[in-house]
């Protein structure tokens, strides 16, 4: 099988408001790149307030019909949409590559997972299915209805331009609800191709509507009294604001933050499994996930063991362009990205962490310009520095040596973050106890990246999430509408004379 088609875009990337692309209002523009290059492919255009003022207005003009629009006839235009990306999936995989600079097959992984969200969303009129009470009193029904909540907003990350806006947007829109979607300014052309997707599919004009932009967009979309609810994903400092500025706005808001995912390997663990978990876990997509290990946790003698094999592999990494198909690890997403990411490798070594691999320096034959950086690997770390404590988002792999189950137990517990974390291991009653006591919200025994498929819901514990209910799933169902409860009776079941008690049960 030969190289895929690489993505290229020859104009500037603007809006897609009802219906239709539209050009920013505000003058204002960033620069894309090819991470694998360091060359500029475009200008992304930065919305003003008037744009999303405009975006905002399309999805309010077009929520009543929408959400009056049979639940089936709604899954029906998704299950266009479903058969449409996976026609295009492909090119929504090299866009990914072309912006962000994961490498291919990583990118049609990602479309993958967000193709399985979509899927499960055109079940949405089974999941709208609510409860009825027959006779609840003499002569009274009672029943509740799920309804949508209006205009909904969706703030996402570059890491994942195609699967974290399908964490959102279509359980939002089976649903009723219609959508605006602020994606990345670092890699936005799939957003725009998702918008003309759903054209085709049928979805009415002004139901999905993209603004880019940056954080003038954000602030507007927060303070808008038209958008009902907001769903983010990003880091925790920008979480907590998203968090805090949408409630003060009286709006419902799901904001999901950072990580520092931990992978226990106990002695009883096939090292070589384990090997083979971190070396994907940590360096996959660069480091640029969420879910990334980012700390291996390493019970007894098995560091000694553990650590030369990590090491052997981490300098052996297949770091290419990402459209080559052979690619392991691609690009850091930007410059900025990757000098933060060396600042922290320094910061390592300043506090006295054994740095065994060093990827810092790492160029590519024919793209020296690139964004580069190879997989990083230190040892000795502890609790009290930096490259532990903080979300590093970069291919840096950090070892952590403890004596027993118990302190790895109590370490992975006494972080402030809660994302992500997996154990290695042999012995059922380990896992058990691992799977019950660990203070994590997505726990994967065996498993390195423990992302729960489409029908169960993401997200994690603590200051990994704001908001109290996870993406997607039967919790994206409850997150994108309202309970309403109805009581009924009619007019010759009701007694005659006035009542001044409390109603009861009769």
């Amino acid at each position: 099988m030969g190289a895929p088609e690489a993505f290229t875009r020859s104009t500037d990337i603007g809006h897609f408001i009802g219906g239709k692309p539209v050009p920013a209002s505000s003058g204002r523009s960033q620069a894309v790149y090819n991470p694998a290059t360091g060359a500029v492919s475009c200008q992304v255009q930065l919305a003003s307030a008037e744009d999303v003022n405009a975006a905002v207005a399309a999805a309010a003009a077009a929520f009543p019909a929408w959400a009056d629009t049979p639940p089936i006839r709604r899954a029906r235009v998704l299950n266009n949409f479903l058969a449409l990306l996976n026609q295009h999936r492909d090119t929504l995989a090299a866009m990914i590559t072309a912006e962000h600079g994961k490498v291919f097959t990583d990118a049609q992984g990602e479309v993958t997972r967000g193709i399985e969200i979509v899927e499960f969303a055109c079940g949405a009129p089974q999941l709208l299915k609510t409860d009825f009470t027959d006779q609840v009193s003499t002569g009274i029904d009672n029943w509740t209805l799920r309804q949508p909540l209006g205009v909904v907003a969706g703030i996402t990350p570059f890491n994942f331009p195609c699967m974290v806006p399908m964490w959102m947007f279509p359980m939002a829109l089976a649903t009723g609800n219609t959508f605006v979607l602020k994606p990345s300014e670092r890699d936005p052309s799939p957003s725009l191709f998702i918008a003309e997707l759903l054209k085709q599919a049928g979805l009415p004009d002004g139901v999905f509507n993209v603004v880019q932009g940056d954080k003038l967009a954000v602030d507007t979309l927060l303070a808008h009294p038209d958008v009902k609810a907001v769903s983010f994903v990003g880091s925790t400092p920008i979480a907590q604001y998203i968090y805090e500025t949408g409630a003060h706005h009286g709006k419902r808001v799901q904001a999901l933050g950072g990580a520092k995912n931990h992978m226990v390997v106990m002695p009883d663990a096939n090292l070589e499994q384990a090997v083979d978990a971190l070396i994907g876990a940590a360096y996959g997509s660069a480091g640029e996930r969420c879910m990334a290990i980012s700390v291996a946790v390493l019970v007894g003698d098995v560091a000694d063991k553990i650590v030369p094999m990590l090491a052997e592999r981490a300098k052996t990494l297949k770091i290419k362009n990402g459209m080559e198909l052979d690619a392991e690890m691609g690009p850091i997403v930007t410059r900025e990205a990757r000098d933060r990411i060396e600042g922290y490798i320094a910061a390592g070594v300043a506090e006295g962490a054994t740095l065994v691999v060093d990827g810092r320096g790492t160029t590519v034959a024919g793209h020296e310009k690139g964004f580069w950086t190879g997989g990083t690997l230190f040892d000795h770390v502890t609790p009290a520095m930096r490259i532990y404590k903080e979300e590093i988002f970069g291919p840096v792999l950090a070892c952590v040596r403890v004596k027993d189950f118990a302190e790895a137990l109590d370490l992975v517990n006494a972080h402030e973050y809660g994302n992500g974390v997996a154990c290695f291991t042999s012995d059922g009653q380990v896992a058990r106890e691992f799977g019950r006591r660990v203070q994590v919200g997505m726990v994967g025994i065996n498993v390195p990246i423990p992302v729960p498929m489409a029908w169960h819901g993401f997200g994690g514990w603590k200051k990994s999430l704001f908001g109290d209910m996870h993406a997607y799933g039967e919790e994206g169902v409850r997150f994108y509408t309202k309970q309403k409860s109805i009581m009924q009776r009619w007019s010759n079941s009701i007694a005659k004379g006035a009542e001044f008690v409390m109603p009861t049960a009769k």
